[in-house]
Formats: C-alpha cells, sequence, structure tokens
C-alpha cells in the first residue's frame, strides 16, 4: 500500500509566486469577444465489433501545446489544448448514434507544471508527461471510461467508443492521468461533449447558434502571459490541497464579451475549474430559467436568481434577452462581471419557446435499495490540522476495492463528510438522484462511528431534483444519493472533483459486478 505523503511532519504552507502575477481587477474589461467552441468535425468513419459492419463517425482529437491570448492587454499564454485550443471542440452527438474518438497525445515529452512525484501515480519513474481522457457523465464500458492508470505518452494515442446510450445532456472531456489531473486539466485538457436526442429536440428549446457552452474556470497569470500553478514552499514536495484564481476565464477569455440577440439563448454552463465554486447571477436582478442539471433535462424549468456550481457540475439554462435590446447584460461571479452580453437592438424573429413541462424524471424508490453504503469523507492531517492526504472512507487508491455494486441492482451511498471542506463527489458510469442532506454529530462519528443525527432532513431543491453525477457534500453534512448500477460490468472510479483532492488519494476503484 502506498502512503507517500503521510510520511511527512507537517504540511509546507503556500510559497509566495516566483513571478509578478496579474491583478484581473485592474484589467480591461469586455474587450475581447468571447469564442465559442467549435463543433468538432468527424474525419471520417470507422467500424467497431460492438456494432459490427455500421460505419461510425470517427473523431480524431490531437492533444497539443499552443499560445493564445486570454486577455488583448496580455501577452500569449503557453497552453495544452485538444486541436490545439482550450476549450477543445465540442463533440455533438445524439442518442443511439455511436462514435469514435482517437485521443491522441501529441504534447511535449516535459511537463511545464510542478509535479509532486511524492503522490502516488506520479513518482519519479513515471514520464512527465502523460494522459487517459475520460467524457465526464458519459455512459460507457469500462475500457472506454478513462481509467487513471491507463494513461500514454506522447507519440501515442487511444480510440474510444461513446456508444450514445444516454438521455440529452451537457457532458465534457478531461483529462484523467493518475497524479497530475490537476496539472494537466489547468494547462486546458478539456472540452465540451453534447448529447441530443428526439424527445429534447421536439421541445422547441432554443437551437443552434442560440445554444452555448460557457466553460467557466480560473487561474493565476502571470504579468508575462504565463499560466502560474501555485505550490507549497517546499521544493521536493509541491503539491497544495486547493488551487484558486482570481482571473476567471469563459471559453478561454478574461472578461469576454458577446453580441446577442434580442431574444432566447440556451446556455450551458459547465465549471471547469479545479477547485473554485462558481456562483452565478445576472445584472438587472433578471433570473435564469433552469432547464438541465448534469444528467440531462428537469421536469420542468425553474426560475433562480443565483446558480452555484461546484467544479464538473452544470446548469443549461434560458436566458431571455428581449426586453434588454440596446442594452447590456452581465453574467456575474459574486458581484463581478465575468461576460458581458451586448443585446442588439434588433434580431430575427424568435420560434423558440421553453415548455412547462420537460422531462419526467422517474423517482427512484429508497425501499428497492439493496444495500446502503455509508462512506466517510476525510483527511490526514499534521499537527497544525493542515490536510496532507485526502481519503474517501479511510483508504488509499491502491488498498483493496470495497465498493463491489452488482449489475441492474439500486443502491444508496451516504457520504459523511468529516472535514471543513465541502467536496463535489463524482461517480463514473451511473447517474443518480439526491435524496437529502442532513447534519450529524461529528464527534459521535469519530468516537463511536455512530452516525447521530442533530437536524431534520434537507431535501434537494427543484435545481437538484433532476439526474446527476456529481454531488456536493457540505461539511458536517450527511449527503445520500440513490443509484440504478446499470452498464457493463467493470472497474470505474468515484472521486472527489477537487483536482488537487483527487490527485492526492480522494479517489477509489469500485468495480460493477
Amino acid at each position: 500500500m502506498a502512503m507517500p505523503m503521510t510520511q511527512r511532519m507537517a504540511m509546507p504552507g503556500l510559497a509566495a509566486p516566483n513571478v509578478p502575477l496579474v491583478n484581473p481587477v485592474t484589467m480591461a474589461k469586455f474587450v475581447d469577444a468571447l469564442p465559442v467552441p467549435p463543433i468538432a468535425v468527424p474525419t471520417g468513419t470507422r467500424t467497431h465489433a460492438a456494432f459490427g459492419s455500421r460505419p461510425l463517425p470517427f473523431y480524431r482529437m490531437p492533444m497539443r501545446a499552443f499560445s493564445a491570448r486570454v486577455h488583448r492587454d496580455l501577452p500569449p499564454t503557453p497552453q495544452w489544448g485538444y486541436a490545439g485550443s482550450t476549450p477543445g471542440p465540442t463533440i455533438v452527438t445524439r442518442r443511439g448514434e455511436p462514435v469514435l474518438v482517437e485521443w491522441a497525445n501529441e504534447l511535449p515529452t516535459r511537463h511545464f507544471l510542478p509535479i509532486d512525484h511524492n503522490i502516488h501515480g506520479a513518482e519519479t519513474s513515471k514520464p512527465d508527461v502523460r494522459t487517459i481522457t475520460h467524457v465526464h457523465g458519459a455512459r460507457v464500458s469500462a475500457p472506454n471510461d478513462g481509467w487513471p492508470e491507463d494513461w500514454y505518452v506522447p507519440g501515442k494515442s487511444l480510440t474510444a467508443l461513446y456508444p450514445g446510450d444516454q438521455d440529452a445532456t451537457t457532458l465534457w472531456y478531461h483529462d484523467h492521468a493518475m497524479g497530475i489531473t490537476r496539472l494537466n486539466i489547468y494547462a486546458g485538457l478539456f472540452g465540451g461533449f453534447h448529447v441530443h436526442d428526439d424527445d429534447e429536440q421536439a421541445l422547441g428549446l432554443p437551437s443552434g447558434e442560440f445554444d452555448i457552452p460557457l466553460m467557466l474556470y480560473d487561474r493565476l497569470l502571470a504579468k508575462s502571459g504565463k499560466l502560474y500553478y501555485p505550490v507549497s514552499d517546499d521544493p521536493e514536495a509541491p503539491w497544495v490541497s486547493e488551487c484558486r484564481g482570481d482571473a476567471v476565464l469563459c471559453n478561454g477569455k478574461l472578461y469576454p464579451y458577446l453580441d446577442v440577440e434580442p431574444r432566447r439563448y440556451r446556455l450551458r454552463l459547465i465549471n471547469a475549474a479545479n477547485t473554485s465554486f462558481f456562483n452565478l447571477s445576472l445584472s438587472h436582478g433578471k433570473p435564469f430559467q433552469q432547464i438541465g442539471s448534469d444528467q440531462g433535462l428537469l421536469a420542468a424549468p425553474t426560475d433562480r436568481l443565483n446558480i452555484e456550481l461546484y467544479p464538473a457540475e452544470r446548469a443549461e439554462v434560458i436566458v431571455d434577452f428581449s426586453a434588454y435590446a440596446g442594452q447590456s447584460v452581465q453574467l456575474r461571479h459574486q458581484a463581478d462581471g465575468i461576460v458581458e452580453f451586448r443585446v442588439r437592438a434588433k434580431g430575427r424573429r424568435d420560434t423558440s419557446v421553453v415548455p412547462a413541462a420537460l422531462r419526467p424524471v422517474q423517482r427512484i424508490d429508497p425501499s428497492t435499495a439493496v444495500q446502503d453504503r455509508v462512506l466517510a469523507l476525510g483527511e490526514q492531517d499534521d499537527s497544525g490540522g493542515n490536510p496532507m492526504t485526502m481519503l474517501l472512507d479511510g483508504k488509499m487508491w491502491s488498498d483493496p476495492i470495497s465498493e463491489k455494486p452488482r449489475k441492474g441492482t439500486v443502491e444508496t451511498w451516504t457520504f459523511v463528510n468529516v472535514t471543513g471542506d465541502a467536496h463535489p463527489i463524482h461517480l463514473h458510469l451511473v447517474r443518480f438522484q439526491v435524496l437529502e442532506r442532513r447534519p450529524f454529530d461529528l464527534f459521535a462519528w469519530n468516537a463511536r462511528k455512530e452516525l447521530k443525527f442533530t437536524g431534520p432532513s434537507i431535501r434537494p431543491a427543484a435545481h437538484e431534483a433532476g439526474w446527476k453525477d456529481t454531488v456536493r457534500c457540505d461539511p458536517g453534512m450527511v449527503t445520500r444519493i440513490i443509484t440504478r448500477f446499470d452498464g457493463e460490468p467493470g472497474k470505474y472510479v468515484w472521486h472527489c472533483h477537487y483536482l488537487e483532492h483527487e490527485d492526492n488519494e480522494m479517489m477509489r476503484p469500485y468495480e460493477l459486478v
């Protein structure tokens, strides 16, 4: 069992940046147009044994180093991206239409961000640069899911099959290489993956150029334009437990603007940050109409003045700009404008609608669960209470697999958060429903592993009452989810989507049997 981090007596402090950093507050706002990632185009067709002689769309997605300006007044920023951009091209598919994607590693052989070789999976014996792509939220077989230890080096590639056996939803793809996921995603290795289906497209929601992904993430930027990734003050152990930037980027730009028509738009909000959450609102006190969450449409639209997204969470919203012709509307994080929508005086006729009913969400009956797994979210701290290693149920990645759900069965998973952080927990392969959150007695748990509740059950709000694949687990709370383990048997993972935590042991395998 590998436990490299626990050998330390104390967690190093955060080092002061060794380069001058940009203060985003001083930057001119809304001077760059918002890039909309291009739709990926198949390079041809291929066959796959699972579908006989049927020709399947084939995409090739090379990972490359590139430089691009994130702001008009900054030098180009060296980054890594799929097809040489961050975010990469959006892959758009339909239910029942399988696709093949070749994820090709064409990156340099040296990493430009600081690797901590003490972390399991990132030892000095491993190559600096290695990747494996995971389509977050995709229903796929284990060999196509992006197992963290199935990484490959520059010059190699892997072709994965995505069968399209799921409802319309907003997914995203990103690197998942063991021990360096946080660095590869910070470098820019992510993009969108949208699934449509007949029922969703029959609703009449805004589509085409009026359906726009907004991938949000924060960074620290040097005045030279380079990305700065925070490190500890121990050069031999640079890992830090959080990575929070002060520059919020959207689709690769800092403070971008988008010209829009006075009509409805469908915006796909995606949190692609390492650790930060976003508290989003619109100026003028305008509400969002949320129509979807991680795994597809809600049962009905719900109006929300604020949308809080933790890492990897998604929210599909409708924003109607028709009342703001000739004006501007800002998307804000906290109180700060991060994207400006400039509404034209006139536009084309809007034929889109937002139906009162979207898609039925059949609730899973907890009485059908064959097992309730009680799983602690914890950490190993130094004498000063600083986290050295993040853990799921007290186990390391390399410990024997303890979660082995049977195919087709329903289980509830009860997450007991004994840390001071809210952890976004993600299960691969499956979609789930949030049952409740409830406060508990931390002392009773620590002393006797007794789950003693100290307050009433809090049911999920309307925006969390649909299908999810990532759930926020608040500190001092028990968070319960329910899922049916459909899919192909094999090994998958579940983990915290704070990437710094995931990379330092807060990820565990599970096996569908």
